[in-house]
């Protein structure tokens, strides 16, 4: 059997807590179960993460840096409208391949609303800063256009949520989406 490095197992848990956050939200999901999807014990879980907003945050991250490198992965060399369709197809390929990235991009927004409504103004301002290099790179690429990146954020959270309410493919609301 070959042991992992702490950064493997980090590496592990960051991607399970994606699963995990994505199934339950950061209330309905105990560490418990993210150090069971890990095969590793609690305390060792802590070891790793001082807490279980520290994972959540992580995780959030996560989601985000991905979704950042398959847009700047597709857009390379890229200019205009071809960089806009290129980061929407690649956009689409990632939420169809990739829901959990979808669904935990969702929870990343109830968790920081749920948190601020608490008080707690930090938790947000780590997802929003992570949100804001998304933004920044999605204006980069788009010509540091800010109507085309209002607009390709704004169908992408569209996307999101018609994605995140199960409207199957076939269904007359994603006709728009056609063009």
């Amino acid at each position: 059997m070959v042991r992992m490095s702490a950064e493997e197992r980090r590496e592990s848990v960051i991607r399970a807590a994606i699963t995990e956050f994505a199934r339950a939200g950061y209330n309905g999901t105990s560490t418990e179960v993210i150090a069971k999807r890990v095969g590793v014990s609690q305390p060792y879980l802590f070891r790793l993460f001082p807490n279980k907003q520290a994972i959540f945050l992580a995780a959030s991250e996560r989601c985000l840096a991905d979704t950042r490198r398959v847009f700047g992965e597709t857009a390379e060399g890229l200019e205009g409208e071809e960089a806009l369709d290129a980061m929407a197809a690649a956009y689409q390929r990632l939420i169809a391949d990739d829901p959990e990235k979808l669904l935990m991009q969702m929870q990343m927004y109830v968790a920081v609303a749920a948190a601020e409504a608490a008080g707690d103004h930090e938790f947000g301002e780590q997802v929003r800063a992570g949100w804001l290099e998304l933004w920044d790179d999605v204006h980069l690429h788009l010509g540091a256009d800010v109507g085309e990146t209002t607009t390709f954020l704004a169908y992408g959270m569209l996307i999101n949520v018609l994605v995140s309410l199960g409207f199957p493919a076939e269904h007359r609301i994603w006709s728009s989406f056609e063009e």
